[in-house]
């Protein structure tokens, strides 16, 4: 049994669903104590509980100790099983990471999956659907991993209530990911979505916006969205060059004004836009993994989050994976071999 310390590194939840993946694809069992022992609240909270229920569901796991706030799991996977799942998180928690646990091991199977998973769809410190459906999975394609994602009901936090559906085929051919270069700029968009609140609001966030990129407004939209069972509201910025797209967020939530919901979004916008690194922060954490299972690979991002560096530690205690990190001028350059 592989002992897991939920305390290395930045301590959070990453640990966890990582193990869970990694443990599904490679049948190691594992135990993982001090479980997100670097947060406020300790301990699994509903998100992380619903990742490891539907991970269990996939691959008739035996767990221990799967219960809210505990600190400590055991988890023994077994075969997984493609097909129809439907999961709940019950509250506001991340759909999007519930996912990125069980993406590898259903695009690894050996038949279609559909998967339905309700709950948060766009909150703090979690991708928002967006993200997933822009920047996220299109690298995955390149791997040779066949996903499609659509959502049926947004989902704000702190109420949720949010859907999306997944369409997983059995992967393709995989292939290495290659991306040092971002290549010539495409397009550029500042997106604020209001859910059951002012217009006015969007309005604001994507003028203030525009301001400090110094973009044009016809990369302007404002848009309110509906169908939304609360209110909500987010910034997008997403920047298509014709390696990657990025798309970096900022959420609206009581006592933020509009401005700085905006300002939050546009300064990480301004500062990838003004390196020469392939990928951002956030991407450069979430394609370890698809990397590491898939064909390898390398990227150039900028200087290495503590989540990041936690994450190429928990995969390297699961899979004899090189993953190779070198210092560049302005941030780093990682290189991935296949997994052995």
């Amino acid at each position: 049994m592989m002992i897991i310390d939920g305390s290395l590194g930045e301590g959070g939840g990453q640990i966890l669903r990582s193990s869970l993946t990694l443990s599904m694809v490679t049948g190691k069992p594992f135990a993982i104590e001090n479980i997100r022992a670097g947060r406020e609240k300790p301990g699994l909270m509903r998100q992380h509980l619903t990742a490891v229920k539907a991970a269990a569901a996939i691959c008739g796991a035996e767990t221990r100790h799967a219960e809210i706030g505990s600190t400590r799991l055991v988890f023994e996977p077994g075969r997984i099983a493609a097909g129809a799942h439907v999961f709940n998180i019950g509250s506001a928690g991340s759909t999007s990471l519930v996912l990125q646990t069980l993406l590898l091991p259903l695009a690894l199977a050996d038949a279609p999956s559909r998967l339905v998973i309700q709950g948060g769809t766009h909150n703090l410190a979690a991708p928002p659907f967006e993200f997933v459906a822009r920047a996220f999975l299109p690298l995955q394609a390149r791997i040779g991993f066949r996903v499609s994602i659509r959502l049926t009901r947004p989902g704000f936090f702190p109420a949720g209530g949010g859907e999306i559906v997944v369409e997983i085929e059995p992967s393709a051919k995989l292939e290495p990911l290659i991306l040092e270069t971002r290549g010539a700029l495409v397009r550029r968009r500042i997106e604020a979505q209001v859910a059951n609140l002012p217009f006015a609001i969007a309005r604001r966030e994507v003028v203030h916006a525009k301001e400090m990129l110094g973009w044009a407004d016809a990369e302007l939209a404002p848009c309110q969205i509906d169908g939304a069972p609360s209110t909500g509201n987010v910034v997008l910025i997403e920047v298509e060059h014709e390696a990657v797209t990025e798309v970096f967020t900022g959420f609206g939530r009581q006592g933020v004004s509009a401005e700085a919901v905006a300002a939050s979004a546009a300064r990480e916008a301004r500062d990838y836009l003004a390196g020469a690194h392939a990928i951002g922060l956030h991407l450069a954490d979430q394609l370890l993994l698809p990397m590491a299972l898939g064909a390898g690979g390398r990227f150039t991002t900028g200087p290495l989050s503590d989540h990041t560096r936690t994450n190429i530690t928990t995969i390297q205690r699961f899979l004899d994976v090189p993953i190779r990190t070198h210092s560049l001028a302005e941030g780093c350059a990682v290189e991935l071999l296949a997994a052995s």
